[in-house]
């Protein structure tokens, strides 16, 4: 093989990967998945006792799949328009996630000592946190901008 055949097969390969968008039924899969966790973390907070720290961290995880699947599912209609706008908002949702992490720290060190004079300990924040605030901010942007373009 020479080098240009084995370029086009990995551009052909990445362009696949870059691509890639679950049906459009996924969105309705993946606002149930999301749903039912909520619904469930409020149930485990308000209804359970005992030992549940291992179903919050399993509905934690639920949640970020299911708003996973909402972001990678398409649109009805699924036209260059929608992938130059979905492509934006990963890019503004990345810009806002990473200053969202460096900020925020420093932010909550600072209140929390304001409020209590104790002198509360620096906190980093969890992937978690980080996670969902970059796909909140994703589909918050996404669906904006579709409405507005």
């Amino acid at each position: 093989m020479d080098a240009k055949k084995i370029l086009e097969c990995e551009r052909k390969s990445f362009n696949k990967f870059i691509n890639f968008r679950l049906s459009h039924q996924f969105m309705a899969v993946g606002i149930a998945i999301a749903s039912l966790s909520i619904i469930m973390m409020f149930v485990r907070a308000f209804a359970m006792e005992g030992e549940t720290e291992w179903l919050k961290l399993l509905l934690k995880k639920v949640l970020l799949v299911g708003m996973l699947i909402m972001s990678l599912s398409k649109d009805k209609v699924e036209d260059e328009m929608t992938v130059s706008l979905r492509a934006q908002s990963y890019a503004i949702a990345f810009i806002v996630g990473v200053i969202y992490a460096l900020v925020m720290p420093y932010v909550e060190f600072g209140v929390s000592n304001a409020v209590h004079s104790g002198g509360e300990a620096f906190k980093d924040l969890g992937d978690f946190q980080i996670l969902l605030f970059m796909l909140m901010i994703q589909l918050m942007i996404y669906h904006n901008l579709k409405r507005y373009r």
